[in-house]
């Protein structure tokens, strides 16, 4: 089997859908010998600021010489962004020759009678594979979708993160924020630590409840005190103080109000860490969070005209979003090029971008989930703002690039959508610079 041929296998996979539970993936890890049992993971779960978190944790243990093992979905770009070591991606042999094996296994957990694993569970059995077969000292793991019965859930982790919770996948994890927020508690482990990202109330109580059940002490990054004394679109710089400890002058490159929150969060797991006896020096934390990127979140792809790409794909991401946007491009020209699937919260979301801008082109992203761009142009129309819609992606970036009718170009939407755009505008300027 190559690269390829494995792609199309796990692709193939995703006719099974969604099918949330433990059994399968439970199954396949015992017949590749439990790899999640000989892995020192911390596990990241929340609605937004799951990447950026995995982001900032990693980066801090890699400074300080561990060898980390990092799990993000969905990907931008390259399915093989998905699993990497130390920032580098798995290689498209080891992608191929890990498929072929879970392959065999899939069909024999089918014979013994378990419904088909669905293609996250199997990828996330390749990932757990490949990080105890390359002997990881550390593996940072995000939640693919809500957490209780989330494919990664079958680890038993050093520590818990559980980041920003606000309305999500609704239609899968509840319409309520406690609904919502009990389901990404269900990743806090017996007698293990639980750093909590500061949370609504009603979403904070539910995780208090869960955690005390399970005999985990919470650490809270709202107890943290934190003063942001430079804010640009170059970068930010704040002071720290967590657990009796004082950071002066951290910068991170990552801008928006959030970040500050996820990188305080990221601290605060780096501060339990040094509890359980791990070693970690205060140079790899101001290193590791400066060195800290994370493609499609607020990323400020190109100045002169500014191109930001954002993967805002719901009214939380949307909504601060809109914060960057008014606090970075004060009075200047704002373009939205806006895509999104039908199952959100889509009239919220046009709510919200119409307050900051008034000329969109409407695009399709590539999902049988996508709102149609004629659908999203008319709900824009219908607010008194100007709308053009493309059902082709790259028509669009470049009617887009071609017209700089701009001071500020924004690309918004779902994960999918930015990871596209990104590939159309990689090859557009690569082009110019040819």
């Amino acid at each position: 089997m190559d690269y390829r041929e494995a792609l199309e296998y796990i692709e193939s996979v995703g006719k099974f859908g969604m099918n949330f539970g433990l059994k399968r993936i439970e199954r396949i890890c015992e017949l590749l010998g439990n790899p999640q049992e000989r892995l020192k993971v911390i596990h990241v779960a929340g609605t937004n600021g799951k990447g950026s978190t995995v982001t900032f944790v990693s980066n801090i243990l890699i400074e300080e010489g561990y060898r980390v093992g990092i799990y993000t979905s969905p990907h931008l770009e390259r399915f093989t962004e998905r699993i990497k070591i130390n920032n580098e991606e798995i290689s498209e042999e080891d992608v191929a020759g890990l498929i072929e094996e879970i392959k065999e296994i899939i069909n024999t957990v089918v014979v013994e009678g378990y419904e088909h694993p669905t293609e996250f569970e199997i990828v996330t059995a390749c990932a757990l594979k490949y990080f105890a077969e390359k002997k990881v000292d550390f593996v940072v793991l995000e939640v693919g979708l809500g957490g209780r019965l989330d494919a990664t859930n079958v680890v038993n982790p050093l520590l818990s993160i559980i980041t920003s919770i606000s309305y999500d996948h609704t239609n899968i994890l509840g319409d309520t924020i406690e609904k919502i927020a009990y389901e990404k508690a269900g990743i806090i482990k017996r007698n293990r630590p639980l750093v909590l990202y500061p949370q609504v109330e009603e979403a904070q109580s539910v995780i208090e409840k869960r955690a005390e059940e399970m005999n985990s002490k919470i650490y809270y990054v709202k107890d943290a005190e934190w003063d942001v004394k430079e804010d640009t679109v170059k970068g930010i710089m704040f002071d720290v103080k967590i657990k009796n400890r004082i950071y002066k002058d951290l910068r991170i490159r990552m801008i928006n109000r959030y970040q500050v929150k996820n990188a305080v969060t990221a601290l605060m797991a780096i501060e339990v860490l040094r509890d359980l006896g791990y070693s970690v020096s205060d140079k790899a934390i101001y290193e590791g969070l400066e060195k800290s990127v994370w493609p499609g979140r607020f990323e400020i792809y190109k100045e002169d005209p500014y191109i930001v790409l954002d993967g805002g794909h719901n009214v939380q991401g949307i909504t601060e979003l809109i914060y960057g946007l008014n606090k970075y491009f004060i009075n200047k020209r704002i373009k939205m090029v806006f895509g999104v699937l039908k199952d959100k919260d889509y009239i919220k979301m046009v709510d919200e971008l119409t307050k900051v801008c008034d000329d969109f082109i409407t695009v399709t992203p590539e999902s049988l989930r996508a709102l149609k761009a004629e659908d999203l142009k008319e709900f824009i129309e219908e607010r008194g703002k100007r709308a053009v819609a493309f059902d082709n992606m790259k028509e669009a970036v470049e009617f887009t690039i071609n017209n700089k009718d701009y001071d500020v170009l924004v690309f918004c939407g779902s994960l999918y959508m930015i990871g596209d755009v990104r590939r159309i505008l990689n090859s557009i300027f690569k082009k110019e610079e040819e």
